[in-house]
């Protein structure tokens, strides 16, 4: 009984390191995104845009 809650044990930690690891693996991939910077000619567009 001993043996096989070891191995049950054993297992179940590999599996938890693969999957952690996967996770990682998958963060360090993702490709962040930003907006471009906005002008002050857009920004002023948009104040009057909003005013009519």
């Amino acid at each position: 009984m001993v043996m096989w809650s070891l191995v049950v044990s054993m297992i179940l930690t590999v599996l938890i390191l693969l999957l952690t690891l996967l996770t990682i693996q998958k963060g360090y991939g993702y490709k962040h995104t930003i907006d471009p910077p906005v002008t002050k000619e857009e920004k002023q567009e948009e104040v009057e845009d909003d005013l009519r």
